[in-house]
């Protein structure tokens, strides 16, 4: 005696993985996409369904012998698990050729300059978290093997000069993938502000080509590696908040030291600072001497202050750009105790207030300060294995989300 049981349900040729899962659904409240056949032999089949639920998660099938009334044959069929092993084959079969992320920036809420170093670069401690403010990118496979990249704003470069094409070579050239992109950049995060806008960007292009070759490469691996292109880039790959040492490059990853909900408001001036000419006035017998695992330590315990927002750029930030350091105490003394800290960001030229997302009066009122960018913001974290998402957004930036109304900028 043989018989057979028919696969209960298989995936159209045009379904995706998630219209599938969707189809499952009406197969538990009835039995027509299961069929117990006899091929030889006389008998019956008797089909029982066991637990009686709504979405009973198995049937129970068994042939038995006519004559005898024996059972011959029992077998234990699992739809649920079948079905979802199915689906999982055709998610990691599928891939994906758009995706939308969000690439935030960052700010220092301490920033200690300890030492220099023999390379040239300096030695740096400091306190980095990601805010809310950030760009949004759109990745697109190319059917070219060239990376195409736009944008809104003027004055981006769009060759490899940019972190974000650099990113995607970089990636290129350790794993040997064959992926080229269209990329649309919709930049909010003003350059030459010091918060780390186009470390954030390239960070999230390596994170995006990871995924879209299904993630291949540990988060571990893209972070060691992001630091051939940018000392800062690093940083991101952590899950928001970290102490950062070298230079910049070694990211400690701790829990966020203060409330996320903390408001806090950016203001920047037209007029950047370039980091080459911040670092050119540095002069290190004049910088803090604070201990900055113990200013970590007090942030954690009692919150921000004044006292522990130590920006040692900021000196020479003021000397590159004295306006800068006018801006600075004019928001102090405007705010009357509003902000709990007004510091530099970085290298400059962006002044954070923390406490209030209002501006004072006077970046409205006066008229030289038309021109000036203001945001407010909060403190931003990401979950494991998850790219950071927009406060506020529906946006899930999940590998398998894709914008069918996207269509890639040439």
């Amino acid at each position: 005696m043989a018989f057979a049981i028919h696969r209960p349900l298989q995936p159209a040729a045009t379904d995706s993985p998630q219209q599938f899962r969707s189809r499952k659904g009406p197969l538990f409240n009835s039995f027509s996409g299961v069929n117990f056949g006899l091929l030889r032999g006389r008998g019956c089949c008797h089909v029982a369904r066991l637990g009686l639920r709504k979405k009973p998660q198995f049937v129970r099938a068994m042939a038995v012998d006519a004559q005898s009334d024996k059972r011959q044959v029992e077998v234990v069929y699992d739809l649920d698990e079948k079905l979802n092993r199915m689906a999982d084959e055709m998610d990691r079969n599928a891939g994906i050729s758009r995706l939308n992320l969000f690439s935030p920036c960052k700010i220092n809420v301490f920033l200690r300059i300890t030492g220099k170093r023999e390379d040239g670069y300096h030695e740096l401690a400091s306190l980095f978290h990601v805010i809310s403010l950030g760009d949004k990118i759109k990745f697109s496979l190319s059917p070219s093997k060239k990376d195409r990249l736009s944008t809104n704003v003027p004055g981006v470069p769009l060759d490899d000069k940019n972190l974000i094409i650099k990113a995607l070579n970089l990636y290129r050239q350790k794993t040997g993938s064959d992926k080229y992109f269209w990329i649309h950049l919709d930049k909010k995060v003003p350059t030459g502000a010091g918060l780390g806008g186009g470390s954030s960007n390239a960070a999230t292009a390596l994170w995006a080509a990871n995924q879209f070759s299904g993630c291949p490469v540990s988060e571990k691996e893209l972070q060691e590696w992001s630091g051939e292109i940018g000392s800062d880039i690093p940083f991101f790959f952590s899950h928001g908040a970290a102490y950062c040492a070298g230079r910049g490059e070694v990211v400690q990853d701790i829990p966020p030291p203060v409330p996320l909900d903390i408001p806090m408001v950016l203001i920047k001036p037209p007029q950047a600072c370039g980091t080459a000419d911040v670092y050119k006035k540095l002069r290190l017998d004049q910088t803090s001497k604070f201990d900055p695992l113990m200013l970590l330590e007090r942030i954690s315990q009692n919150g921000i202050s004044q006292d522990v927002c130590i920006n040692d750029l900021e000196a020479p930030a003021f000397e590159v750009l004295p306006s800068l350091k006018r801006l600075k105490k004019r928001i102090m003394a405007a705010s009357r105790g509003e902000y709990e800290a007004v510091f530099m960001s970085g290298s400059g030229s962006t002044i954070v207030g923390i406490g209030s997302s209002d501006p004072p009066q006077f970046i409205y009122d006066d008229e030289d300060f038309q021109d000036v960018f203001v945001s407010e913001a909060k403190f931003l974290t990401r979950q494991e294995n998850q790219w950071y998402a927009e406060p506020g957004s529906t946006f899930v930036p999940d590998p398998s989300t894709e914008d069918d109304n996207y269509k890639p900028l040439l």
